[in-house]
């Protein structure tokens, strides 16, 4: 690599943290609800870290909260008449949100657990990396109100039935407007309380709630191939660790996926096409590993993964060895191909300052070189630094680190 691309991912990497406080790749996420971690990871954290659930769950004014939580569902399934009317009482509401983070404030302090849960967990965890510049305890309280209004999001779209970003393959799977949906809330709301009756946890009722939100709309997409390490990634990931990076120009050949749009066609035409075009390329040696990407997408509620289609397509027609194939099987649009991709080369530990490939169809390898904006407005940063133009249908492109930041308003694919 030249100096100058060479500054430029250093830079990209540890600007982001300042020395010694950087993401670590070796930091593993804590947590066993895929789902829940992806979206809300600082209250998996409260939940998980012994010291700071009995820290919070003893507080006096955050247990006022729970009860107050707990009595106004309670009360909704008397007085309720509408939709609305039940998942206001599930929801964050502003004042709230702020009387917590005035709370965490004050209980926070350098060397007690919430300090070290800062220090141990969401600082090398990355997952919060956009508060980069705030001071611990501020970083804090932004990871708590970003996770609170991440619930909020989750309940307004799958309960409320609010448009999400892309209505067409992520809208809610009911008539909000239906009598028969009214019952189910009430259902919903009902259960939710029978389950929680005995939480101290602020925040778990209406976290509960999302959750189950998610999981009646069937929207367990988060979850996909999860834990991916030991089912559709093993093979690969377990040959890492033999790989001679010098031997290898680019880490990694990145196919995003193109769904087919109609029903009960696994992988699209366009999909075949991409994996043989990135085919040749592994084969002519430029990297040791493919990666493909695309989530149950398209049409609206697919069973068929565009990533794992893609892998049994290329390992079946093409014979790529299943060893040399990861997939990200979460990706929902082309700028989190490029993110989740980035993830990944982290997390497992691959190496972060060369560059790899997108390897694609002429029309979308043009897109991603002209992407930057669109990523800037749905995810607050881009993932990705280019590189060189290698042919009409490849294209270089440098890891992020700041694609670590979960997006609070993507809960199918945070």
């Amino acid at each position: 690599m030249n100096f100058k691309k060479y500054l430029i991912v250093f830079l990209s990497f540890t600007a982001l943290y300042g020395y010694g406080q950087a993401p670590d790749p070796q930091y593993k996420l804590v947590g066993s609800n895929f789902i829940q971690i992806k979206n809300y990871y600082l209250l998996t954290l409260f939940q998980n870290n012994a010291a700071v659930k009995q820290m919070l769950s003893n507080d006096p004014e955050l247990a006022k909260l729970t009860q107050t939580r707990l009595d106004n569902i309670k009360s909704s399934l008397t007085s309720c008449k509408d939709v609305l009317c039940f998942t206001e009482k599930l929801k964050f509401s502003d004042d709230e949100i702020k009387s917590v983070s005035e709370r965490l404030t004050t209980l926070y302090k350098a060397d007690n657990a919430l300090g070290n849960l800062v220090k141990q967990h969401l600082i090398p965890s990355g997952t919060y990396i956009l508060y980069k510049d705030l001071s611990p305890v501020q970083l804090l309280v932004k990871a708590w109100e970003q996770d609170a209004k991440a619930v909020n999001y989750t309940i307004e779209v799958y309960a409320e039935g609010r448009k999400p970003n892309y209505p067409q393959i992520d809208s809610i799977a009911f008539n909000v407007k239906s009598r028969q949906y009214l019952n189910l809330v009430y259902d919903a709301s009902a259960t939710i309380l029978e389950e929680n009756k005995k939480e101290k946890l602020f925040f778990a009722p209406s976290m509960n709630y999302a959750l189950q939100c998610l999981e009646i709309n069937e929207r367990d997409d988060a979850a996909n191939d999860e834990p991916m390490v030991l089912k559709a990634n093993k093979t690969a990931f377990n040959r890492i660790k033999t790989i001679n990076w010098a031997n290898y120009k680019y880490t990694m050949i990145l196919i995003p996926g193109a769904g087919p749009d109609i029903n009960g066609v696994a992988l699209s035409a366009e999909g075949m096409l991409r994996c043989r075009v990135a085919a040749l390329r592994y084969f002519e040696g430029l990297a040791p590993f493919i990666m493909t990407s695309g989530g149950k997408v398209h049409p609206y509620k697919t069973k068929y993964c565009e990533a794992d289609e893609m892998k049994k397509y290329m390992v079946e027609k093409l014979h790529v060895p299943e060893n040399a194939i990861f997939v990200d099987p979460h990706a929902r649009h082309t700028t989190t191909n490029m993110r989740n991709c980035v993830r990944i080369i982290f997390r497992y530990g691959m190496p972060f300052s060369k560059p790899c490939i997108t390897s694609t169809d002429k029309y979308q390898s043009y897109f991603i070189e002209n992407m930057a904006g669109r990523c800037q407005k749905e995810l607050g940063y881009v993932p990705y630094t280019l590189g060189k133009r290698l042919s009409e249908t490849e294209q270089e492109f440098y890891p992020v680190i700041t694609s670590l930041q979960i997006d609070a308003d993507e809960p199918l694919d945070p």
